[in-house]
């Protein structure tokens, strides 16, 4: 038998870092951890094929990445307009910052959170942005990590609002459940799915002092 050896090829690893966050209107955007994506090509190679690019729940992401040019494009089925015939051309080069700008269906604004006893207080408005677009669900959420969306609580209470309008400042109080209320502290979200959207739009996760 004759034995036949092969050396295998050694790439180094990718030393670039691309990082930034979603804003619209120059603000961060805020989602649910690691449920919208952005992808990111490079053309020129063998293997042509995407990198997922997952956003963390405050609207940050990073990627590490080899040095050269790329195209970052921002897909459907996230809180936001798909822009897949719009591509942002990124020169990364060491460590590279990119702010991505979207345009979300609704957008909630002015939120603030006042606690009175085991009553927790929020205030809040939803802007439409994009045109037809309504409001399916409205959820306050409560947990006792910054961690914090829809599926990650200890608290998710769907809100009802009889008068909802766009654009005017709502009101709501809810009781924080007994098994929380000796906690000291919680984080609370407020989350928003519009009609057009797989996903919730949401607050920044606030701590609250109980």
């Amino acid at each position: 038998m004759v034995l036949a050896g092969c050396e295998l090829d050694n790439f180094d690893a990718p030393k670039a870092m691309l990082e930034g966050q979603v804003t619209y209107q120059g603000e961060p955007i805020s989602v649910r951890s690691n449920s919208a994506e952005f992808q990111i090509w490079q053309d020129g190679y063998a293997l042509n094929e995407l990198i997922p690019v997952f956003i963390a729940q405050d609207g940050t992401y990073s990627v590490s990445l080899f040095e050269g040019e790329y195209k970052l494009v921002r897909r459907g089925g996230d809180p936001w307009l798909p822009q897949l015939n719009d591509t942002i051309v990124v020169q990364v080069s060491g460590n590279t910052q990119v702010d991505v700008p979207v345009t979300p269906y609704i957008n909630i604004s002015n939120e603030n959170f006042q606690m009175n006893g085991s009553t927790l207080s929020a205030n809040f408005q939803i802007d439409q942005i994009v045109a037809d677009t309504n409001v399916q669900e409205i959820s306050i959420m409560l947990s006792r990590n910054i961690l914090l969306d829809r599926n990650i609580n200890d608290f998710n209470k769907v809100i009802e609002l009889e008068s909802f309008e766009f654009g005017t400042s709502n009101s709501v109080a809810i009781e924080i459940p007994e098994s929380l209320r000796d906690e000291g502290y919680l984080f609370v979200r407020i989350g928003a799915k519009s009609s057009m959207a797989n996903e919730l739009i949401y607050t920044h996760a606030q701590k609250i002092d109980l």
